[in-house]
């Protein structure tokens, strides 16, 4: 049951297997000899010589080895390298952002490959898979160990697609810890009026243009990213509104890239607080805002605003300012906060924080691209700055 055979009655070999090893005595020593069949359906004879019937015999378990660990094709087998199957998964991710091909690079490159790179593909079972990703969650934490998950699980996929496993072993290794959840932490208006207000009297971070971006950022909830990424032809003073079509973002070996949103859902047009326009209109002083390609926000010495130095920047002053747990995310969460505590739907919130689904806006940040979300009208109240 299950063997093909031949038209000579002999059993056809399946694909990337050879067949027994025959040996033969030669004038210089011995010769070994095996059929093998490749990938392409045909059967190759292959053959090694040795001093030795045992070097031989060595010499050609090893020419079928390293024959099977890819075929012509680029074919996974078992006996590839997991660094090879790690460079074909890699190489065929599409559509994916610059940021998270770093961020899968990194991982690869850190944690995957320098402790699992030399084992061959069949060699991932779930119990090494499991071991290692316990390993990464004790040094790196949770977070790192699902990204390393997510990898090899893709990685695997691909092995699987490629008759090269049998399954994906990812699917039985054990969960690598439960998300402890926390009430997302908000300011209150009078903590965001109160922020507002010192910000003002903080040099530094008035020669760092920090007091604008930070109101636009409590009157929007714009992601870091994309309040850098926002420029003058994306602002209509007169209405009152914002689009948000991009963001900046820091890619390994090419710098500062403006990127369109990650999903359709963070395309979106948000109208503004009254005193938000007010900050703006401020703004067109230092420039023609008719020059649509210049960023609102642009780094102190010009150009585009990198967002991880933005971030660094910002807890400098809110560390001086008494805030010190508060970062530029919290806003999101307080904007979100603030248009729940109003009555304000999850869809509400959702479209104005640029979430594809409710869920992520009601687990995430509680406690559609159309600019009437309401939370203009709930964030008028800061305003009045102290």
């Amino acid at each position: 049951m299950g063997v093909k055979w031949g038209l000579m009655g002999r059993p056809t070999l399946a694909l990337g297997t050879s067949g027994a090893i025959r040996c033969y005595r030669t004038d210089t020593g011995y010769r070994t000899r095996a059929l093998t069949r490749d990938y392409d359906g045909r059967v190759r004879s292959v053959e090694r010589n040795g001093r030795t019937k045992t070097a031989a015999e060595i010499a050609l378990k090893l020419a079928l080895r390293d024959r099977s660990q890819v075929s012509a094709s680029g074919h996974i087998t078992g006996a590839s390298r997991v660094s090879a199957l790690a460079d074909a998964w890699y190489a065929g991710l599409i559509d994916l952002s610059p940021v998270t091909m770093d961020a899968y690079r990194r991982r690869l490159d850190v944690q995957i490959l320098p402790a699992l790179g030399e084992l061959r593909v069949r060699e991932l079972t779930a119990g090494v898979l499991d071991r290692h990703l316990r390993a990464i969650t004790a040094k790196h934490g949770v977070a790192t160990a699902r990204l390393c998950r997510s990898v090899l699980s893709g990685m695997c996929s691909l092995a699987a697609r490629h008759d090269a496993l049998q399954h994906n072993p990812v699917r039985a290794v054990s969960p690598l810890g439960a998300k402890v959840k926390k009430a997302p932490r908000a300011l209150t208006v009078a903590q965001l009026r109160q922020l507002r207000a010192a910000l003002t009297y903080d040099d530094r971070a008035i020669v760092r243009d920090l007091p604008d971006l930070v109101s636009f950022l409590m009157a929007t909830g714009l992601r870091i990213g994309e309040a850098c990424g926002l420029t003058w032809d994306a602002v209509d003073l007169n209405a009152g509104t914002i689009d948000v079509r991009a963001a900046v973002v820091r890619v390994k070996g090419r710098g500062l890239i403006v990127k369109k949103t990650k999903t359709d859902a963070g395309a979106r047009t948000l109208i503004l607080p009254g005193w938000c326009v007010t900050v703006l209109a401020a703004r067109t002083t230092g420039g023609d805002p008719r020059d649509g390609s210049r960023p609102v926000f642009p780094a102190p010495l010009g150009g585009w605003r990198d967002p991880s130095n933005t971030r660094a920047d910002l807890r400098d002053a809110f560390a001086a300012a008494g805030f010190d747990w508060v970062t530029s995310h919290v806003f999101r969460k307080t904007v979100a906060t603030l248009m729940d505590q109003a009555g304000l739907s999850s869809r509400a919130a959702a479209d104005q924080l640029g979430h594809a689904s409710t869920s992520m806006t009601t687990d995430v940040y509680f406690g559609r691209k159309v600019p009437a979300t309401g939370a203009a009208a709930v964030l008028e109240a800061l305003s009045h700055v102290p």
